[in-house]
């Protein structure tokens, strides 16, 4: 039987719910995948902390060179997250000789080819699955299952705080500002939440996966961004009227050699899976040229979820034997990274309610190439009426243009809202 051992860089959540997998799975491990696997060391700066999720406190390492220097460790699971001390420690190890498992996306978006070619040099693996979708399986499906595709399209819910926060204004009628408090109340949200909120945590995952997806590293500046916090209960209400559920989106296109990645809240139709994908559950939807769509999904984050993508990357460490790379173009040409992509769109434009008005929005929409699908009046705001535009697929500079012409109409008072929405 061959035998591991472990060595891991943190024990909040995650580190704690991998320790707690390798602990209490051992026997099961061994049975299934013939391998002793044993944690040797854990460093952890509170003693107690280690303590209290049963590590005996032998096992607790003061320095990262306790972990380092031990010849007992094989790989090395970090779980402190963000870029420092993890990157400086990632790297110690690597060149100690020890294959590195990670959850932190953060990282691997940013310095992925770097902490490679320190991997490659000492012939050590470097391995991530937990860091995108927590226990979803997506990482090993892109490498090791889809090898026979290329994947044209991804688009998923890669954050599970706002996907609560989300379905609990969809489904409870809640406001934004409520239900990132029950958010936080309930661990899902953090006390500054502007990663998940704004963003910042879905853009680094689909700089990984779809680096993965299309065999081309895509630079975090060249993924568009936005949030949910100018998300309204109006936009909610308005989308079910029309048959659409609200999603924060990642989305990943690759056609004719261009490249399209974008992160921002969409309407999704209902009829669509990830219409389904409820509270803080992760889910993707892909696109390959012969299997056809796949979606998975699962839970994308916690303890014991992230945890067993965790262990489920030091088992396919510890089998191979020669570690294995991800082999993609690093030097991606800027002109295939569309910037300009297409879309469809919901307006909710306040206006002025008297005839005229609107064959001067629609003039304005006209001379901007944007056709419109459908218009809806929704009543009245003071004395303005809402209407609602809903767009054939257009350029994002044709509709972002209109807007702008629109805002400067003396018969518009605002446009409330614009809203991508999935095909």
């Amino acid at each position: 039987m061959k035998k591991i051992g472990v060595g891991i860089l943190g024990l909040g959540t995650v580190g704690g719910g991998t320790y707690k997998i390798l602990t209490e799975n051992h026997n099961n491990i061994v049975c299934k995948e013939n391998l002793d696997i044993q944690v040797i060391k854990v460093l952890e700066r509170s003693v107690e902390r280690a303590l209290q999720k049963g590590v005996p406190e032998s096992k607790v390492a003061a320095s990262i060179d306790e972990i380092t220097a031990n010849n007992d460790i094989d790989i090395v699971v970090e779980v402190i997250g963000g870029i420092e001390p993890a990157k400086t420690f990632i790297s110690k190890c690597l060149m100690s000789g020890k294959s590195v498992v990670t959850a932190n996306k953060e990282l691997i978006s940013k310095h992925w080819t770097e902490l490679e070619e320190i991997a490659k040099k000492h012939n050590c693996g470097l391995y991530f699955e937990a860091s995108c979708l927590g226990g979803v399986p997506i990482i090993r499906s892109l490498v090791e299952g889809l090898q026979a595709n290329n994947i044209t399209e991804l688009a998923g819910i890669f954050n599970g705080t706002t996907n609560y926060i989300l379905t609990k204004m969809s489904e409870d009628n809640m406001s934004y500002t409520d239900c990132l408090a029950e958010a936080q109340n309930l661990g899902y949200a953090e006390a500054d939440p502007t990663s998940d909120v704004e963003g910042f945590d879905t853009m680094y995952k689909l700089s990984i996966l779809s680096t993965l997806a299309f065999g081309k590293r895509i630079p975090l500046d060249k993924i568009y961004r936005e949030g949910i916090t100018r998300i309204t209960k109006s936009d909610i209400e308005s989308g079910k009227e029309l048959g659409y559920t609200i999603k924060l989106l990642a989305i990943g296109k690759m056609y004719n050699n261009s490249l399209e990645v974008r992160v921002h809240p969409a309407f999704v139709p209902d009829e669509h899976p990830l219409a389904t994908v409820r509270g803080s559950f992760n889910a993707i939807h892909l696109v390959g040229n012969y299997v056809g769509e796949i979606m998975l999904y699962g839970k994308g984050a916690g303890d014991l979820p992230t945890g067993s993508a965790i262990v489920s990357d030091i088992i396919y460490c510890a089998h191979i034997s020669e570690p294995r790379y991800v082999r993609f173009d690093c030097s991606v040409n800027e002109t295939s990274l569309v910037t300009d992509f297409k879309s469809k769109y919901y307006m909710l434009i306040n206006c002025v309610d008297k005839p005229g008005v609107l064959s001067q929005t629609t003039a304005v929409l006209g001379k901007h190439e944007v056709s419109i699908e459908s218009i809806i009046q929704k009543g009245k705001h003071k004395e303005f009426a809402r209407v609602v535009f809903l767009t054939h697929e257009t350029s994002e500079l044709s509709m972002m243009n209109a807007i702008e012409e629109l805002k400067k109409l003396n018969v518009v008072d605002s446009v409330e809202s614009v809203i991508r929405v999935l095909d």
